[in-house]
């Protein structure tokens, strides 16, 4: 790849890719202390507070001085034009890649109100998102890999852009030796080809010598794939369930974030109906509370609140229950398991 804007402040232990573009980012290993985001668990009512007092102010102004402030303040930020551009609809897989750095990792690309955004509450929640689906997967899948040695195991990311979140499941799944002897396959699906191809080269940047997954069989392929057809989906997974595979499924501030009900509970009954009994899916929901509804009115993306009985009644539907779920300030994080 031809590198316009490489990383100038390398860090020991941390991967690097480039994306089509030719910024080269460094790649997200939720054990790696410059990104594991647990220890802002502890930050998030002093995050709260802040969050509230700037929403305030905001409200207290006039509208047109916010406007005018906000496109003064905004007008350079690579992250407040990731939103700009998602407005009425959703943030790219590349531009939430962002967001999950963290303040510290952001390049030269990086303005100071970019670190101020990625210091905030609202991309302390997605980095937790993150942490949280890689867990759930990881555990999910852990059961039939050990029940199963030698077996190939298959992660299906819905939405997913790059896939870091079944990229860094691989990484804490390969820290407890689960991975050895398998072959492993990451199948992403999404419209877009740009956050796939960046984490087929995040991917490959893990597997060198000294990443995190170095001595790993993996790969990471890209199908095209609308949610609103589900029959899609029962296409691309022929096969799977009858194989002798480990399937896990995620979709990580994708379907059950954006989509409407009746294409959830389809695209979830489709993956039920292709995959093996053992299979789970680890995902997130967007949350109803004060803070997300908050959040969706100063981003204006296209989310869609839902309570947990409203969840759990939809999930239930596609033949799905919540076996564990945590409650961050922006979404519900959810491990689903077969009915």
């Amino acid at each position: 790849m031809n590198i316009r804007v490489p990383e100038a402040r390398k860090q020991p232990g941390i991967s690097y890719a480039v994306t089509d573009d030719g910024v080269e980012l460094p790649v997200i290993d939720i054990t790696h202390p410059a990104f594991d985001p647990s220890p802002l668990e502890a930050q998030l009512p002093a995050l709260t507070r802040a969050y509230l007092a700037d929403d305030l102010r905001r409200r207290q102004a006039p509208p047109w001085l916010s406007k005018l402030i906000l496109k003064v303040f905004l007008r350079k930020s690579v992250l407040a034009r990731g939103l700009q551009r998602a407005a009425g609809s959703f943030l790219s897989g590349v531009s939430t890649y962002l967001f999950k750095l963290g303040p510290e990792n952001l390049g030269a690309y990086a303005v100071p109100v970019d670190r101020k955004i990625a210091a905030a509450l609202p991309s302390v929640s997605i980095r937790l998102r993150l942490m949280d689906v890689a867990r759930f997967l990881a555990d999910g899948v852990l059961p039939a890999l050990e029940a199963r040695p030698g077996r190939p195991l298959r992660l299906v990311n819905i939405g997913g852009g790059p896939s870091i979140d079944s990229v860094n499941a691989l990484i804490l799944l390969h820290r407890r030796g689960a991975l050895a002897g398998r072959q492993v396959q990451v199948l992403t699906l999404d419209l877009e080809p740009w956050g796939a191809s960046f984490g087929a080269r995040a991917l490959a940047a893990l597997q060198a010598s000294g990443g995190a997954l170095h001595g790993v069989d993996a790969s990471l392929t890209r199908e095209p794939y609308d949610w609103t057809r589900p029959e899609r989906l029962r296409e691309l997974l022929a096969g799977v369930r009858d194989g002798d595979a480990v399937v896990g499924a995620s979709s990580e501030g994708a379907l059950m974030e954006y989509a409407e009900d009746a294409q959830v509970e389809a695209n979830l009954a489709a993956l039920r109906d292709a995959t093996p009994a053992d299979a789970v899916l680890a995902g997130s929901t967007t949350s109803d509370g004060e803070l997300a509804t908050m959040n969706q009115r100063m981003s204006q993306v296209t989310l869609r609140p839902r309570s947990v009985a409203a969840l759990e009644a939809l999930v239930g539907k596609a033949g799905w229950r919540i076996a564990r779920l945590v409650e961050r300030p922006m979404s519900r994080n959810v491990l689903l398991l077969k009915a």
